[in-house]
């Protein structure tokens, strides 16, 4: 048995290789190259390299070293951000970075993608990855789109586009991954509070209790005791350090607090102190006020060298000390109830600080001992502020806007897409539903048709990529058979749609709605053989004998491409090249010449012959069609005659879909309406032209009715 299916397989290839080659294709073009080695690209990158390690860590990561210093990094996104592509399979890459955090190239080591398999040289794969290099990890980057705000945009590839965007948000994850592993970057708050401003006009008479106890002053205190335990473990812990009976002793109590505020400041240093404050102060700068007893904020540094070394304040991730130029001594304190204090000092926030009195701040100050004639060491305490909500004027927290999922992004961009989508489908649908009227006006219904097609090849078709392939299918059955995740086949909203209007017709109608109406290539097909028969171009149909048998050759051809794929889904993408749905709509005939002769004969044949290709060969037709058997309705209609004696329609019908004895065959049927469109005109439906004479005929033999007086 094994023997048979193996001998099986050999057949279909070498039937699929004839077929699709009709010549001799070159070996890039029809064959996925061998997975590429990462390290002879890591030595590429960096050529200076005298060491490479093993591949270790979480995440895996090689470390790049020269000599004894560490030059970069490099790993796999199958290690780290293994994301499915449009085949279903991941594109592996191998990225470099240096210590910095700088993107130093970017290399494809394996990739699955149908699109780029026979289609796309590598070489644009490498054009695209090239854009990272010089790039940070911490910049947002995004393919594609307009320009917004701090985000970095790379140049996308035509015809994969679905496949770079995977890339890059593997790219990035992994690489923001491994950099903050390494502490290259650190994650960020990115929700930030809008500068906030100060009400000039609130005021309120206080005294010192009440603004210390509402938090508009606050305290720092230290006893010895807490100070002696910051230093333990230091060179200076026992370096003036308190007895037992001075460790509840103050070491430091400190006051301070924001007095560009009107109740603060106001009613700290009296009205005229006040006034003379704020016009010293510049726009955008601000005062804090600093009181204090016990070991001395000030310091002797601001003396020496103007600087004021033991203090200094703190907000997001900022930090500032003051200098002599932005210091003013406080001589008295007019307030209420306030205690008396050693130092007392403002100091001015300038403006380059980017103070925002909105935010929460801190007041740190640092407490030194000597270890020697100059070495010393340093601690720090910290005390917190949070500027009252009467005071100030906070603008509203701006939210970052939330980072779109890579689904969300290629729903976004292709917004347009799916609003006309939408329309067109909902236009069929329409067409469906009211088919019975439409098709008493044949003039309308053939332009509306036609029209629709032509809407299908060129903007369906050719400006957006919609064509749907068996390669599709078998990706779907391959997720089901394992993790199933929607975002797979969300990534391509155009093809997403189809394939939801192709299964919600064919449950109702079965294949012949997507082949007649929705499939570029069949839209193709159809418009140059109308096109062909307008100039009177001969056409030629097979018996019928011989057209029956040969609808069994995509059934095969899907059987064969299904076996292939049970044992490699890529092997099967390129032989599913017997579709020449890719090189007449996703690369435009722009590939190797065997493809398109391939393409162009096949189109040639339908001139003579209307859509050989969707009756004789589409496996994604047969594949379709396996649904007839579950269609809900059956709106064709048919009359007793049809078939005995009737054949009008069979004969019209320009696919061959009608059986002899009158029956559509909805496996092949098109839905094209043109037998509706004959079985409602009493001018060419037979039975309808035989009813007609009956009627005529009763009404010259009908006898006028005599009325008696």
């Amino acid at each position: 048995m094994l023997s048979f299916i193996s001998n099986f397989k050999k057949q279909f290839r070498m039937f699929f290789v004839l077929l699709l080659l009709l010549g001799q294709f070159s070996a890039h073009a029809l064959f996925v190259s061998e997975p590429r080695a990462p390290l002879p690209l890591i030595k590429e990158i960096f050529p200076q390299a005298s060491q490479i390690s093993e591949k270790a860590g979480e995440p895996l990561v090689w470390t790049i070293y020269q000599q004894d210093k560490v030059i970069g990094y490099a790993f796999e996104t199958n290690d780290i951000a293994k994301i499915p592509a449009y085949s279903g399979e991941p594109v592996n890459m191998l990225v470099a970075i240096d210590p910095q955090g700088v993107y130093l190239g970017a290399k494809v080591l394996e990739h699955h993608e149908p699109i780029i398999l026979a289609g796309i040289p590598e070489s644009k794969l490498w054009t695209f990855t090239e854009q990272y290099d010089g790039l940070k990890v911490s910049d947002r980057l995004k393919v594609g789109g307009n320009a917004q705000g701090n985000v970095i945009h790379l140049d996308g590839l035509s015809g994969a586009t679905v496949t770079v965007m995977v890339m890059n948000v593997a790219i990035t994850k992994a690489a923001t991954k491994v950099a903050r592993a390494l502490g290259i970057i650190e994650a960020t708050e990115e929700i930030k509070q809008p500068m906030a401003s100060v009400l000039p006009d609130v005021y309120q008479k206080s005294d010192w209790q009440t603004l210390l106890g509402d938090g508009s002053i606050r305290k720092l205190y230290l006893d010895r005791s807490t100070v002696d335990d910051a230093f333990v473990g230091t060179e200076a812990e026992t370096i003036e350090q308190a007895t037992a009976e001075q460790k509840s002793d103050m070491f430091a109590e400190i006051y301070y607090a924001q007095v560009d505020i009107p109740t603060i400041g106001r009613n700290l240093l009296g009205d005229s102190e006040y006034q003379w404050l704020m016009k010293t102060l510049k726009p955008n700068e601000h005062a804090i006020i600093v009181l204090g007893n016990g070991y001395s904020f000030k310091g002797s540094g601001y003396v020496r060298g103007g600087i004021f070394d033991r203090i200094q304040i703190l907000q997001n991730e900022s930090a500032f000390a003051f200098r002599d130029l932005d210091h003013n001594r406080v001589t008295d304190l007019y307030i209420e109830g306030a205690p008396r204090f050693k130092e007392m000092s403002l100091f001015i926030i300038r403006e380059h600080h980017e103070f925002n009195p909105g935010v929460d701040w801190q007041f740190e100050l640092l407490v030194r001992r000597q270890t020697g004639a100059v070495d010393s060491v340093f601690t720090s305490f910290k005390g917190s502020y949070h500027g009252l909500e009467q005071y100030l004027h906070r603008p509203p927290i701006v939210l970052p806007e939330p980072e779109l999922t890579l689904t969300e992004q290629v729903w976004q961009d292709k917004k347009v897409e799916v609003i006309v989508l939408s329309v067109l489908m909902a236009l069929l649908l329409a067409t469906l539903f009211f088919q019975d009227i439409l098709v008493r006006h044949p003039t309308f219904m053939h332009n509306f048709r036609h029209g629709f097609l032509v809407v299908t090849v060129v903007v369906i078709g050719w400006m957006w990529g919609g064509q749907l392939s068996v390669v599709n299918v078998f990706t779907f059955l391959q997720a089901f058979m394992s993790d199933f995740s929607w975002d797979l086949f969300l990534l391509d909203p155009v093809i997403f749609m189809l394939w939801g209007a192709a299964a919600v017709t064919m449950l109702l109608w079965g294949r012949a709605v997507y082949c007649g109406w929705l499939c570029p290539f069949g839209a193709l097909q159809e418009l140059i053989n109308v096109f062909a028969r307008y100039i009177k171009i001969p056409q030629f149909e097979l018996p019928w004998a011989v057209h029956e048998r040969l609808w069994a050759i995509k059934y095969l051809i899907l059987l064969g491409l299904f076996a292939l794929s049970l044992d490699s889904l890529a092997l099967a993408e390129q032989f599913a090249e017997v579709e020449p749905f890719k090189t007449t709509f996703l690369l435009k005939f722009d590939r190797e010449w065997p493809f398109i002769i391939y393409a162009l004969a096949l189109l040639t044949i339908n001139i003579f012959n209307r859509k050989f290709f969707c009756r004789y060969l589409c496996p994604l037709g047969a594949a379709l069609s396996t649904s007839n058997s579950v269609r809900l309705f059956s709106w064709l209609r048919r009359r007793p005659e049809c078939g005995q004696p009737c054949k009008t329609c069979a004969k019209e019908c320009e696919i061959q879909a009608i059986n002899p004895d009158g029956e559509i065959n909805m496996r092949e049927c098109h839905y094209c309406l043109d037998c509706q469109v004959t079985y409602f005109n009493e001018e060419k439906c037979p039975p309808l032209k035989k009813l007609a004479r009956k009627k005529a005929k009763y009404k010259e033999t009908e006898i006028a009715a005599v009325n008696v007086a």
